[in-house]
C-alpha cells in the first residue's frame, strides 16, 4: 500500500483529528464522516479525511456569513 492512500483506525483517527473515539463514533452515526467498514471494524482514507476537513471549515465559514475569498 502506497502512503498515499493510507487508511486509519477509529483509534488513529481520533488521534489524528485530537477527538475522543466516541466523537468519531458519533459523527458516523449521524453520517457526517467519510468511511468504510471491514468487517465490524471502521476504516478512513486519510485523504477523504482531509478533504473533509477542508469541506468542514468552509462550511462553518459559510454558515458565520464569511466568504472565505473575499476581503472586506
Amino acid at each position: 500500500m502506497q502512503d498515499s492512500t493510507k487508511v486509519l483506525t477509529v483509534n488513529e483517527l481520533a488521534d489524528y483529528l485530537r477527538v475522543h473515539r466516541s466523537t468519531i463514533y458519533r459523527l458516523l452515526k449521524k453520517g457526517e464522516l467519510p468511511g468504510f467498514k471491514i468487517g465490524s471494524d471502521w476504516r478512513f482514507n486519510i485523504e477523504a479525511i482531509d478533504a473533509w476537513r477542508l469541506h468542514q471549515g468552509a462550511a462553518e465559514l459559510e454558515a458565520m456569513g464569511i466568504s472565505s475569498g473575499a476581503e472586506t
